[in-house]
C-alpha cells in the first residue's frame, strides 16, 4: 500500500503544485505524521521535493520537474490499459481506486503515449462472464477480499454440494473464473477453494495469520484445475457424432474436453466422425450427451451406451401420451 501512496504523493504534487500536509493526509487517509514520513522517502529516493513554510505553505516539487514514464513503449502503454476489468474491480470495491490509477497514469505518459492508450481503451473491452450468462456479484466478496489484502482469519458457513459446513480459515486470494468469484483459503493447515456465491455467513475476525511464504496463487490455481479436470472426467468414451453433432460439441464441450478430443478415422458416406473424448461419472455424462440428441451414438464403454439406451427408452415412453397433468 506504501508504494501506491507515494505515487499518489508524488502524481498529486504534479498535478496540484504546492499542496498542504494535511491535504495529503486527508487524500491518503493517513495521519500528517505518516505524509512527513513519505516526503522524506521521496526525498531520499532523489525526487526534489521541498517544503514551503508559513500559514500558505506546504509541499511542491522543483519547478520543471515532472513523472513521465518514458520507458514505456507503445505496447506496453497499450497492455497497461487492457490489464484490468472494470467489472471485476467495481465488484471488489475497488471501481474508483482503477478509475483514479487510470487517470493518473494517462496523465504521467507522455502525450504520444497517452493517445495510444485512448485509442486502445476505445477499440477493446472484457465481458468476463461466458456467452448467455451473468456474472456473480456475491454478498460477501468485498468483506472476503478486505480479509485477503489484511491477512485476517473468517468464520465462514458454506454451502457445498453436500451439505453446509463451518470453517475457519486463513484467507489467501480471490480467483475470477468464467464471471464466478472462488475463494483460496488455508483450513487445517491445507488450501482449499471455495465459491464465494455459497458463503451463507461471514465473520472477518480482527486475528491476523502469517501468510505462507512459499504459497503461489497462479501455481496453486492452475495445478488445483487440473486436478478438478481430472476429478470430473476420469473416464474415456468413444462416439459418433454427425457433422452437426461435431459443430455442436465444439460450442458445447468444457474447453478440457474439446482439448483431449479426438478424432478417429475418416468421415462415412453420411459424413459422420467417430471420437474418444473424456466424460465424467455415469449419469453426467448421459446428461451432457442428450443435449446433443440425435446427432450423437455412444459406441462405447458398453455400460455408458446402456445408460443412454435407457435415458432414450424414458424419454419414448415419456413423450408416447398425453401430457402430465400437475396440480
Amino acid at each position: 500500500m506504501r508504494a501506491s501512496r507515494l505515487i499518489n504523493i508524488l502524481t498529486t504534487l504534479q498535478a496540484k503544485g504546492l499542496v498542504t500536509a494535511e491535504a495529503l493526509a486527508d487524500e491518503n487517509d493517513v495521519s500528517v505524521r505518516t505524509i512527513y514520513r513519505d516526503i522524506d522517502a521521496l526525498s531520499l529516493s532523489g525526487i526534489p521535493v521541498y517544503s514551503e513554510r508559513g500559514s500558505d505553505g506546504g509541499y511542491r516539487l522543483l519547478d520543471g520537474y515532472r513523472v513521465r514514464l518514458n520507458g514505456l513503449t507503445p505496447a506496453e502503454a497499450e497492455a497497461m490499459f487492457l490489464s484490468g476489468i472494470p467489472g471485476a474491480a467495481a465488484d471488489l470495491g475497488l471501481g474508483s481506486l482503477m478509475a483514479g490509477a487510470q487517470k493518473k497514469l494517462t496523465a504521467a505518459l507522455p502525450e504520444d503515449l497517452r493517445e495510444s492508450a485512448r485509442r486502445m481503451q476505445s477499440k477493446f473491452h472484457l465481458d468476463a462472464p461466458a456467452w448467455l450468462a451473468e456474472g456473480e456479484q456475491p454478498v460477501y466478496l468485498q468483506a472476503i477480499a478486505d480479509a485477503v489484502w489484511n491477512s485476517k482469519r473468517i468464520r465462514m458457513r458454506y454451502r457445498s454440494w453436500k451439505a453446509e459446513k463451518n470453517r475457519l480459515a486463513d484467507p489467501l486470494g480471490i480467483v475470477m473464473k468464467g464471471g464466478a468469484w472462488y475463494l483460496v483459503a488455508r483450513v487445517d493447515g491445507t488450501p482449499r477453494t471455495y465459491r464465494i456465491s455459497r458463503v451463507l455467513d461471514l465473520i472477518v475476525t480482527e486475528e491476523r495469520f502469517d501468510w505462507p511464504r512459499d504459497f503461489d496463487l497462479a501455481a496453486y490455481w492452475s495445478e488445483n484445475t487440473r486436478r478438478l479436470e481430472l476429478e470430473l472426467y476420469p473416464n474415456r468414451a468413444m462416439i459418433r457424432l454427425s457433422p452437426w453433432g461435431l459443430k455442436e460439441i465444439e460450442h458445447m464441450a468444457p474447453p478440457y474436453v474439446r482439448a483431449n478430443l479426438e478424432l478417429l478415422g475418416e468421415p462415412d458416406a453420411l459424413g459422420w466422425r467417430t471420437a474418444s473424448l473424456p466424460v465424467a461419472h455415469e449419469r453426467m455424462a448421459v446428461s451432457e450427451f442428450l443435449k446433443l440428441g440425435i446427432e450423437v451414438e455412444v459406441l462405447d464403454p458398453p455400460e455408458l451406451r446402456e445408460a443412454m439406451r435407457r435415458a432414450a427408452h424414458a424419454l419414448t415412453e415419456r413423450y408416447a401420451g398425453p401430457p402430465a397433468v400437475t396440480m
